[in-house]
């Protein structure tokens, strides 16, 4: 700096050139720290743009928000803490006994804060490994229902009595996501045994074949019914397996229908669905004389 003064043709005093050299590193620094955070900025802009015209789902694009969020407070974060450490050291200050300080209070407030630290690391990567989407049903920590919500801190799920569940992402172990692409509707048919189940067979062929041709249901069933075979031969009836692939979250209404349309169609086929009977037996009254009786003989007691 006092070369370049003097190349100028400025005369500056000893004590200014040695003050004048660290507060042009210090502005240096703070001036490369300014264009880090521009930079990062617009990368993480750019990030949170491509995902959201690449999709257009609001799980994603929520995801990607709360994404962006997140790298820019880091980014923030990490770059004003080189900063600092670099303008306390061009001011002559050690950061040693600072960075140690911060280490124990660190160490303090992570014990203290261990769950919510869990919560943010879990959500973190729940949502890097996308794992979870708005509007999806899940199951999660033993609750099951609808996202709702998914953030660095909790899961918001809705059962299907309407109850809302905020569950902590820190007891989060095992995601079982029910409607990831597809569904599949998996519908048991019992008949009875003295029907010719390749009539049976071809029965629920044409009712599945009919309902993936209506209207109504042909945008949610994704492929042809699949009749798997005989599940089970159970007490009273030949259990028959059928199974549909359906958009998400429709394999509830795709099962109901297609049961409505086999009792239907069995009824005017005269195909037996059969059910337990139960035989009532009101029992027999006691006779008088059927009961024993019982006396008691007293004797005397010799207590002499």
């Amino acid at each position: 700096m006092k070369a370049l003064l003097q190349k100028l043709g400025i005369e500056a005093h000893e004590a200014w050139s040695e003050l004048l050299l660290p507060a042009s590193r210090i502005l240096l620094i703070l001036i490369l720290s300014w264009l880090a955070m521009r930079l990062s900025g617009k990368l993480i802009s750019l990030f949170k743009k491509y995902i959201t015209h690449k999709t257009r789902d609001t799980g994603s694009i929520k995801r990607a928000e709360t994404l962006s969020q997140v790298f820019s407070n880091t980014a923030i974060v990490i770059i004003l803490l080189i900063t600092g450490m670099l303008i306390l050291g061009e001011l002559g200050i050690s950061i040693a006994p600072i960075l140690a300080a911060a280490g124990v209070v660190g160490v303090a407030v992570g014990f203290g804060a261990q769950s919510l630290i869990k919560d943010y690391f879990t959500g973190f990567f729940l949502l890097i490994e996308d794992q979870i989407r708005h509007g999806e049903f899940v199951e999660v920590a033993g609750k099951k229902g609808v996202v709702e919500e998914v953030t660095l801190r909790h899961v918001k799920l809705r059962d299907n009595d309407g109850s809302i569940h905020f569950i902590p992402n820190s007891i989060i172990t095992t995601v079982t996501n029910q409607s990831r692409d597809y569904s599949h509707a998996v519908i048991d048919i019992g008949v009875a045994y003295k029907e010719d189940l390749s009539n049976v067979f071809a029965t629920l062929e044409k009712i599945g074949i009919g309902m993936r041709c209506d209207p109504a249901w042909q945008n949610i069933i994704a492929k042809d019914m699949q009749i798997v075979g005989v599940q089970e031969l159970a007490s009273s009836a030949v259990m028959i397996r059928c199974r549909f692939k359906v958009i998400p979250l429709e394999d509830v209404n795709v099962r109901r229908e297609f049961l409505l349309r086999v009792k239907n169609t069995f009824d005017e086929q005269g195909i037996e669905i059969p059910y337990p009977h139960m035989t009532l037996f009101a029992g027999e009254a006691k006779q008088p004389g059927n009961t024993p009786a019982f006396r008691v003989k007293s004797q005397p007691v010799d207590i002499g």
